[in-house]
């Protein structure tokens, strides 16, 4: 199955750190404003989640959101969370480590997308 969000492995690294320290996480990619367009890092439950978001998969056993608006633009792309140094966002969990998570994408193969497409039907 074709996912629509991973994560490399120094971001895996990086959120099994930030379990360690905060427990269960979650993630909702940024659609920019203070903190740009970026992933951001909560304790799961911290982010009121709506109607307006949907769950585009998980990377570290964490979930991660998007908004729908969002999504319509990036929905032919997969997100690649990568991990770079430097301050991430001021309300991200990493960011106190030197760290920032960096969304990276792709886009979908023609097989790739008739399988999402298949998927969602």
């Amino acid at each position: 199955m074709v996912e629509r969000v991973t994560a490399t492995d120094a971001a895996l690294e990086l959120i099994d750190k930030l379990k360690d320290k905060h427990g269960p996480l979650m993630f909702h990619q940024s659609g920019g404003c203070c903190d740009g367009s970026s992933p951001m890092c909560y304790p799961d439950g911290d982010l009121m989640i709506g109607k307006q978001d949907i769950l585009l998969g998980e990377i570290g056993s964490s979930p991660f959101y998007i908004n729908k608006k969002q999504y319509e633009y990036w929905k032919h792309t997969q997100l690649i969370i990568d991990v770079v140094d430097g301050r991430g966002g001021m309300f991200s969990l990493e960011g106190v480590e030197g760290k920032r998570f960096l969304s990276r994408s792709r886009a979908f193969t023609k097989e790739e997308a008739a399988e999402l497409q298949s998927a969602e039907l």
